[in-house]
């Protein structure tokens, strides 16, 4: 298992990778953590939201970056026990493979909602296969081509969304010409502006 921390929101071979916090983990991961949590379903949403939203395990508590979380408010948040947090905790520091992993997530800023009210524009694509390599590269490629900087690139991870998105957020507004450009790159499924 290999964990790469890096901190820039592009990466050209990026598709190799599932970005969690600001961590870059090779997309076999979730498979190499799924195992652990196999037979407790309300474990497994709970390992799942904490890579989703970069949650980390300090001493026996929950983290959002250092803001400590309580047990019962983010069962309720998932919808579940509250000891299923407790339980999945307690099995993550079982196991030190576990434990390397989620003490070092860290919570992101995803810049998409925000984005027009700073002017920037927002690209939402959706692939046709998420694991492909290169669609980032090419998408970015076009932008640059244009002389536009990307702000942020956001990738869902195709092994916990059922249909995963590439979010790219410009600082500017892109040209109406580029969005053909980019629909007409293979893997693309569609994409939207806002």
């Amino acid at each position: 298992m290999l964990i790469y921390v890096h901190y820039c929101f592009i990466y050209y071979n990026f598709e190799q990778y599932v970005y969690i916090g600001l961590l870059y983990i090779r997309i076999a991961m979730w498979k190499d953590i799924n195992v652990f949590f196999q037979q407790y379903p309300k474990q497994q949403i709970v390992a799942q939201k904490m890579l989703e939203y970069g949650l980390c395990i300090k001493e026996d508590t929950l983290y959002c970056g250092p803001i400590e979380l309580s047990d019962s408010k983010v069962a309720r948040a998932l919808d579940i026990d509250r000891r299923a947090i407790k339980a999945t905790i307690e099995t993550i520091q079982r196991h030190p493979k576990l434990l390397k992993i989620f003490t070092q997530l860290k919570p992101t800023c995803h810049l998409r909602d925000m984005a027009r009210e700073m002017g920037w524009d927002v690209l939402e694509i959706i692939p046709h296969n998420a694991s492909q390599p290169g669609i980032l590269a090419q998408i970015a490629t076009i932008i640059s081509e244009e002389n536009i900087s990307i702000r942020q690139a956001i990738v869902d991870d195709f092994e916990i969304r059922e249909e995963p998105r590439l979010y790219v957020i410009t600082e500017t507004r892109l040209p109406s010409h580029i969005i053909p450009k980019i629909k007409d790159i293979k893997t693309v499924k569609s994409v939207t502006l806002s």
